[in-house]
């Protein structure tokens, strides 16, 4: 950080240009730091996110084309008839409202900034007269000009949504295994039983069902888990008098990154944050008055509804007594090597077809809040950045409908907060664990829950609030928001961090969100403890060793690798079943706090140290947990092999894992997910605030912020966040000047 903090005072002008552009209006200033981000100046709305569009085109043309193509379901124009399915259901799930109602939920000029924030994208493609960027000359295809609409697109916010497939999956899993095994295995939190809804056929429910819908909520590669923490501590517990946030939100790390941080400055506005690339605004950051960040909730947000179908005529499903015809759209769409394909697309009054099952006489259709004018995820942080007080925020809650998230909150005056903000529906017959029957209408929400009725807190007496996508329902919270979270184990450790009378500084919220040490190590550990007396020969040497370990997931230790492996063996062995491959880290602890089960535990082992073997080789003295645990970068493009250097990037060995408050989460033991983007604000003085997104703000692999950022993330350091122009002049590097074409 020091090293960063000195660079401050030595970054040079690398370079000065000028754009000449008929869409504008008055001149706008762009001052791009040292870092890649981008501080735009302009003196009307409209230039504000007119430039902000053409600067997310200039750095990420071809990620945000495959973003547009992915949420509007233009995917085969470029890939061919496999991208077919997918395209039909971001078709299906699209907006299908007024669009006026649809502009004015985010904010009410929200629909007037998208405008201009798609404009400045045309530009940047017009600019270009035809000359492509080296992505796309690879890809054989030229990018596409957007609509605002574009920008509205639901399957970004559909992604989100995943509780729909696990009803699938529990619906098969209580068919298979059995009520009291799942209940066992993996149950609800707050835990109720697990009861098929009444008219439910379990025999029908395949897996099948979601296909497309995987499919289109899928990663996108082109051929040539999720969580998050937050934490705000107020001015009793920071060494300034003020409140300081940190914020990491964890989602699939990505190259590009899946963040853009910009900063922007002009009437209205003075925001500086991170937000996704294809879209205006920024989704968490600071203004002039607060700081805010989120992690996921996790409120269920959509049911599958199962239609009983008229075997005379398919398109007629049968609600409330009688028969409905379907409302059946026609569109086309085009297909490389094939031309215009038509697709149709079918709704019942729960919303959209997912799929079709003929032979049985059921559709399946999907009623989830992104059907509601604002469903659209993130645009309304265009609200949320302009709020000056907790009123305010408040206010600008309402308008988030999707994702849910944990909001964190902290303000000048000194006041902290945190509400779980998004549309919750109300459920009388429901829990929203199963598909429900949609013919009887017994399983019709009820609307949505008020803010007011939201889990939230204002200045709370402990002087700080966190959240890590764990269950956050206070005790005796009487609505439904979710019986599935996170694992509490981030939650924990970083209450563990923040308990006390210590007072913190922003380079005590780098160690903290840097820190690996395992709450799930820990409870292991105990449970080690106990069984020791019964241990003998190796085993009891490994149970000693394990120990006298830290708990910490260092990359260059080998009792992480033996943890991870060890406790990933462990289902097998306390429940012979299938259903085993359920079980999560938590649960399977927890069966053997309540029943000690040392030939489990010693079974695993074995089998751990051989799989051990098989991984890391036979030389013990080698084992690192970072030569199992590795991150890769992956371009979406499938590039030629003399490419594939200057696309991709790693493998980097990675410390801590899914449980660790540097979260670093995967299959396989390898780093698929985690932190791309973190930033700890200094309410006292933005100008102290930090962040840092991996791998660089470019997604040009020309540029040199396409990967100037990795060796600092890897290595657990940030860079400033300028935000007062005295501090933005001192590290700027580039300067570019829209001017009006007359």
């Amino acid at each position: 950080m020091n090293r960063h903090l000195a660079l401050v005072l030595l970054a040079p002008l690398l370079g000065a240009e000028e754009v000449k552009l008929a869409e504008l209006k008055q001149p706008v200033e762009i001052l791009r730091d040292q870092w890649g981000v981008p501080h735009i100046y302009a003196r009307t709305a409209d230039d504000l996110f007119f430039a902000q569009g053409y600067l997310a085109a200039r750095d990420r043309l071809f990620q945000i084309d495959l973003w547009r193509r992915i949420n509007t379901g233009k995917l085969a124009e470029v890939l061919g008839p496999a991208a077919l399915p997918r395209d039909r259901i971001a078709r299906l799930v699209r907006f299908r409202g007024n669009w006026e109602s649809e502009w004015s939920s985010y904010s009410p000029d929200a629909g007037r900034i998208v405008t201009a924030f798609v404009r400045g994208i045309n530009a940047y493609i017009g600019q270009r007269n035809g000359r492509q960027p080296l992505e796309f000359r690879l890809a054989g295809y030229a990018p596409g000009l957007w609509e605002p609409e574009d920008c509205a697109g639901r399957i970004a916010g559909l992604l989100m949504t995943r509780n729909v497939a696990r009803e699938i999956e529990r619906a098969v899993d209580l068919r298979e295994f059995g009520q009291e095994m799942m209940e066992k295995v993996r149950p609800p939190d707050p835990f109720i039983r697990l009861d098929a809804p009444a008219g439910l056929d379990l025999k029908l429910i395949q897996p099948g069902i979601l296909r497309d819908y995987t499919q289109a909520i899928g990663s996108t590669r082109i051929d040539v888990e999720q969580g998050s923490n937050n934490w705000v501590v107020d001015g009793t517990r920071s060494a300034t008098g003020k409140p300081l946030l940190a914020n990491d939100p964890h989602r699939p790390i990505n190259i590009p990154s899946l963040r853009k941080t910009v900063h922007l400055v002009g009437p209205g506005w003075n925001a500086i944050g991170a937000g996704e690339p294809a879209l205006p605004g920024i989704a968490l950051g600071h203004n002039e008055e607060i700081a805010f960040g989120f992690t996921i909730v996790g409120i269920d947000q959509g049911d599958l509804y199962v239609e009983r179908l008229n075997p005379s005529n398919p398109r007629e499903y049968f609600h409330k007594g009688g028969w409905r015809r379907m409302e059946v759209e026609v569109q086309k769409i085009k297909v490389k090597g094939l031309g215009e394909q038509p697709v149709e697309l079918k709704y019942t009054v729960h919303g959209p077809v997912l799929y079709e099952d003929g032979r049985n006489h059921r559709a399946y259709a999907l009623r989830w809040v992104g059907s509601e004018p604002g469903g659209a995820g993130y645009l309304a942080a265009l609200s949320l950045a302009r709020a000056g007080n907790w009123t305010e925020f408040l206010k600008a809650v309402e308008r988030y409908k999707i994702p849910s998230e944990n909001m964190v909150y902290a303000d000048r005056a000194g006041n902290i907060g945190w509400i779980a903000s998004g549309l919750a529906p109300v459920r009388k017959n429901s829990s929203g664990l199963f598909p429900v029957p949609g013919d009887s209408g017994a399983y019709e929400w009820s609307g949505y829950l008020r803010v007011d009725q939201h889990p939230q807190e204002y200045n709370p007496p402990r002087h700080w609030v966190a959240t890590a996508n764990h269950n956050i329902l206070p005790k005796g919270y009487p609505h439904q928001l979710s019986y599935e979270w996170a694992q509490p184990f981030r939650y924990q450790r970083i209450v563990e961090m923040l308990s006390g009378d210590r007072k913190f500084g922003v380079a005590d919220f780098v160690a903290m969100q840097q820190d690996v040490t395992s709450a799930a190590a820990k409870r292991f550990q105990q449970i080690l403890r106990n069984h020791l007396p019964g241990a003998r020969g190796e085993y009891r040497e490994a149970c000693e060793r394990m120990l006298r370990w830290d708990a910490r997931m260092a990359a260059d230790a080998a009792e992480p690798a033996i943890f991870a492996v060890w406790t990933a063996r462990l289902p097998e062995f306390l429940v012979h079943s299938p259903a085993a491959s359920r079980i999560e880290l938590g649960t399977a602890l927890s069966m053997l706090e309540k029943q000690p089960n040392e030939a489990a535990l010693r079974m695993a082992y074995e089998g751990a140290i051989r799989e051990l073997d098989m991984l890391l080789g036979p030389d013990r003295a080698k084992w690192q947990w970072g030569r199992l645990h590795e991150i890769r970068f992956e371009h979406p493009l499938r590039v030629p092999p003399q490419y594939a250097s200057q696309f991709h990037l790693g493998p980097l060995p990675r410390p801590g894992d899914g449980n660790t408050v540097n979260a670093a989460s995967g299959s396989g033991f390898r780093q698929t997910n985690g932190a791309s983007y973190r930033q700890i604000i200094d309410v006292a003085d933005w100008d102290r605030s930090l962040m840092t997104n991996v791998p660089g703000e470019s997604g040009d692999p020309e540029s040199r912020h396409y990967s100037d950022l990795l060796a600092d993330w890897a290595a657990g350091r940030y860079h400033p966040m300028p935000y007062s122009r005295q501090a933005v002049e001192k590290v700027t590097i580039e300067k570019i000047q829209l001017t009006p074409a007359r």
